[in-house]
C-alpha cells in the first residue's frame, strides 16, 4: 500500500482534506512533525469531519527518525523544482510519497536526500498547486500504476 508523508504541514485544512483522501482510497499517511497547527484547530476538524482517526497515522518527531524508519523504502519527493513528470514515473505499492510545506516545501538537505524526485507538471509561470490537489493526482496515479483501483 502506497503512503503519503507530508512534511510539517502549516495549513489545517489541507492536512484535514488529506486524511480525508487517504481514507477513502486507502492510503497510509505519515506526518513528519512539527505542523504548524495543532490538531484540535476547528479549521481542522470542519474539514476532516469524522474521518480522524489518530491510530491511522504514523506520526514522526522529526525527519531525522523519519528518514531513519525508511532507510529500506523508497521515497519519492514531489516538488516544483524536479525535472522528471510523474507521469513518466513507475510508482511501487510500497512507496513512500513526500510532499513539503504548504509555505516553504522541504529544505535543501532533504532535496539532495531523495533520488527520486518528481513533478506535476503546470503552465508556465504558475507557481504551484494546492497541496490537497497535489496528493490526490498523484495518489491516483500511483494506485492506477500498481493495481489498487
Amino acid at each position: 500500500m502506497p503512503k503519503i508523508a507530508l512534511f510539517e504541514p502549516d495549513i489545517p485544512q489541507n492536512t484535514a482534506a488529506i486524511i480525508r483522501t487517504c481514507a477513502c482510497l486507502g492510503a497510509k499517511l505519515e506526518i513528519i512533525e512539527p505542523c504548524g497547527f495543532l490538531l484540535t484547530d476547528k479549521r481542522f476538524k470542519r474539514v476532516v469531519m469524522d474521518y480522524f482517526n489518530e491510530k491511522d497515522i504514523k506520526f514522526y518527531q522529526s525527519a531525522d527518525i523519519f528518514f531513519q524508519s525508511k532507510k529500506k523504502q523508497r521515497i519519492i519527493l514531489m516538488t516544483t523544482k524536479a525535472s522528471v513528470s510523474y507521469t513518466d514515473f513507475k510508482f511501487k505499492k510500497n512507496d513512500t510519497i513526500l510532499f513539503g510545506r504548504e509555505s516553504a516545501g522541504v529544505p535543501e538537505e532533504i532535496h539532495k536526500l531523495i533520488k527520486n524526485r518528481l513533478k506535476i507538471p503546470m503552465e508556465n509561470n504558475k507557481r504551484s498547486l494546492n497541496l490537497a490537489s497535489s496528493v490526490a493526482i498523484i495518489l491516483a496515479e500511483c494506485l492506477k500504476q500498481t493495481k489498487w483501483i
